[in-house]
């Protein structure tokens, strides 16, 4: 018998073949039945608590999936794509986790029997692009109408997007603040950046409102700053990176003097220095002057007397957008200030909401920027909220940019099945049961649908296929009635750039996974642990 030989470093594990591709699918299994009930209107809350004890309350997929440590190299397949969905389009992220398993789901048994993956990969891709064609054909393409019609098409997307979240029951207010929120960014870019989410504790969440401009919450301020005016019309504003506050001694330096006199020149200078800032930032006429870095408690009396509001340790982030909505130039440097280098906008003030105060800046002149303020009770629920809001923004950005949308609520889901079924009749081979079986995977969202609703899934799924045989084609759940309806109609409206990034995404993983047939694990050889030497003195043990 011939000896084994070792290429790999001693402990490393290998498996490999049929049984590991089956162990991958199963481990993905267990994590799309940990999202599996997150799905639709009626899909329930996870709560995670992470190490070090901080609980998330979530029922956005991409979420979940980030938060859950998976470890296993094949399910981090599905974190990726939930990631990538999110990132792409910003909602279906559930969706696509769940078709990806399911997908899986029904070619297990086909590895099992010996089919060979490269096989049902080919049957994957076939199934892949015609899923996608189906979808392109069969959506409805808006055309440009007049800003009202535009505005509703995008409010019934927003809608449709936060009727699975926490948020449903007030998707109406919220509705329209996110369609407002995307049409006043600058076209085409839509940069998402420009919207700003404050979460303010307390209050309803009707309370919460949208400034086309910019807010931010009232900064550490010094004495002094009670006296200066809190609101403006027609204001100036200066934007500053400098420090208008006395510096400490560097702990460094040496000087050596011989008299008090040259003490107090040393001294004098640095006030002179300030006061000559400050005397410069008068002189330009600003009303408002921001600062990242800390604006010190002479300044704030010196503004105070002179009627202007400040404002230092502004967050850079906050700074950067009040520049792009009100124009003018961070300073850095307040020698020679322009005219043009200030900002302006046609109404600054300071308001409370809730415990906060905020400083709220409107009627900009660029205003390529706005901020919504939400309100709420607990801090997981306006987390919660926060990442809801980001899921509908996306919504309809994409819907601006992609004006092509198709009905949700597991339609075109069922209408993609049936597209599948009908071409795998005319397939020869092992293909047609391959292609067979990925048309009853694109069943799972409109079952899972109507399973976390609790509704007869099966009797539900036998009538749609009924109704999409008849050619129905927008025939999918409708939660409300408990049956099934014309969602076009209702209104139940998504992207179809949605539904294309999930499809595409849940197969690529689907094909990955599949063309995996050993895995590696290479462990790091530990040293053996030494034994204690002896100490000097100490007898020898035994």
């Amino acid at each position: 018998m011939q000896p084994q030989i070792l290429v790999l470093r001693e402990g490393t594990d290998q498996s490999q073949g049929k049984p590991q591709l089956i162990s991958n699918i199963n481990a993905c299994q267990i994590v799309v039945d940990a999202v599996r009930t997150t799905l639709g209107p009626r899909g329930m809350d996870k709560l995670i608590v992470d190490h070090n004890g901080k609980s998330v309350i979530s029922n956005d997929g991409a979420t979940i999936m980030k938060l859950l440590d998976i470890v296993h190299p094949a399910a981090k397949t599905l974190v990726d794509i939930a990631k990538s969905q999110d990132a792409e389009v910003g909602d279906g992220t559930t969706s696509v986790v769940i078709l990806a398993g399911e997908l899986l789901k029904r070619l297990k048994p086909f590895v099992e029997d010996g089919v060979h993956p490269r096989i049902i990969i080919k049957a994957l891709r076939t199934a892949s692009r015609l899923a996608i064609e189906r979808v392109k054909e069969v959506s409805v393409k808006v055309e440009s109408q007049s800003l009202e019609e535009q505005r509703e098409l995008l409010r019934k997307c927003a809608s449709t997007a936060m009727s699975s979240k926490l948020i449903h029951q007030q998707k109406d207010h919220f509705s329209k603040i996110v369609v407002d929120a995307v049409l006043s960014l600058d076209v085409p870019l839509l940069p998402l950046d420009m919207i700003g989410i404050k979460k303010v504790s307390g209050g309803a969440l009707e309370d919460s409102f949208l400034v086309s401009g910019v807010a931010f919450k009232k900064t550490f301020s010094y004495a002094g700053f009670e006296m200066q005016p809190k609101s403006y019309s027609d204001c100036k504003i200066a934007l500053l990176n400098i420090e208008l506050e006395l510096k400490a001694e560097r702990d460094n330096a040496q000087i050596r003097l011989d008299n008090v006199k040259e003490y107090q020149k040393v001294v004098d200078a640095e006030w002179q220095i300030l006061y000559e800032k400050l005397a410069a930032l008068h002189a330009s006429g600003a009303n408002v002057v921001l600062s990242m870095l800390p604006i010190g408690d002479v300044a704030t009396q010196y503004f105070a007397d002179r009627d202007m509001f400040c404002a230092g340790r502004v967050p850079a982030e906050d700074l950067k957008r009040t520049q792009r909505a009100c124009g003018g130039a961070v300073l850095s440097s307040v020698r020679d200030m322009k005219p043009e280098s200030l900002g302006r906008c046609q109404e600054f003030t300071e308001r409370q909401v809730g415990g906060e105060r905020y400083n709220i800046f409107t009627g900009c002149p660029a205003a390529k920027a706005c901020t919504i303020v939400l309100r709420g009770g607990a801090e997981q629920f306006l987390e919660e909220t926060e990442r809801s809001l980001h899921d509908a923004i996306m919504i309809v950005r994409r819907t601006i940019k992609n004006d092509a949308v198709v009905a949700g609520g597991g339609a075109i889901d069922m209408e993609v099945s049936k597209h599948l079924r009908e071409y795998s009749k005319g397939v020869a081979g092992k293909e047609q049961l391959l292609l067979a079986a990925a048309a009853r995977a694109y069943e799972a969202i409109p079952r899972q649908l109507a399973d976390n609703a609790g509704l007869d899934a099966t009797s539900l799924l036998n009538k749609l296929r009924q109704r999409h045989h008849a050619g129905d084609v927008w025939y999918g759940i409708d939660i409300q009635k408990e049956d099934i309806a014309d969602n076009y109609a209702n209104c139940v409206w998504e992207p179809a750039v949605v539904k294309i990034n999930a499809i595409t995404a849940a197969s690529e993983a689907a094909m990955q996974i599949l063309s995996i047939d050993e895995t590696i694990k290479n462990v790091k050889s530990e040293a053996p642990p030494q034994m204690p030497g002896r100490g000097m003195g100490r007898p020898r043990m035994g």
